[in-house]
């Protein structure tokens, strides 16, 4: 049985390819990429769905890992970036069990869509999760949705503030705050943009 966190995108893996493909990773991460560490760098993509962030980040050298828990979007995003220097892991949060056993420390950490799908419970292990895995001044890139969850989906509408504290109680301070339009063209959905970064 599938973790509901992730209801909803097995089934509809080729369809969500063709629309989170459509996107450049320039265009989703402008606001942020001066604040991104330069290459090489270990970079790890939580949800990293079909890959696109993935082998972007990889196509400018950096050491990318991609946890994505959804076997059909693993499979494709291995069959659209065959040769991008990408390694998968089927891995998800709050726990992120395998990459936590594995002890790797990483100096940017992306949750691109990503957070919305876990409840308000799972949030504080989440964000111990990750502030363990982030390298000292490392950084953790977060977007948060905001609109009408759509059906099948599991969606949480959280205030950006509660994300925020939540993250400075685990030694992250914010460095960037910003908020954008829906990509995708959907007008009752908009997005609230952080970038986080561990204590040296």
């Amino acid at each position: 049985m599938s973790n509901p966190s992730t209801a909803g995108y097995g089934e509809a893996a080729a369809q969500l390819a063709v629309q989170y493909e459509s996107v450049a990773f320039t265009e989703v991460h402008h606001s942020r990429l001066h604040l991104y560490p330069a290459a090489p760098a270990a970079v790890l993509d939580v949800g990293a769905g079909t890959g696109r962030d993935a082998a972007a980040l990889a196509a400018l050298g950096h050491r990318v890992v991609a946890a994505e828990p959804t076997p059909e979007l693993r499979a494709v995003g291995e069959r659209l970036h065959p040769d991008a220097g990408i390694r998968w892991v089927a891995d998800e949060l709050p726990a992120l069990p395998r990459l936590s056993a594995e002890g790797e420390h990483f100096d940017l950490i992306l949750l691109t869509a990503v957070w919305m799908h876990l409840t308000p419970a799972e949030g504080p292990p989440a964000m111990a999760t990750l502030a363990r895995l982030l390298a000292p001044g490392g950084r953790l890139a977060l977007t948060l949705r905001h609109g009408p969850v759509p059906p099948g989906r599991r969606m949480f509408d959280l205030p950006p503030e509660h994300t925020i504290t939540l993250a400075q109680s685990h030694g992250l301070q914010l460095l960037h705050r910003g908020t954008r339009s829906d990509l995708h063209g959907r007008e009752d959905v908009s997005w609230t943009e952080l970038v986080l970064e561990r204590g040296h």
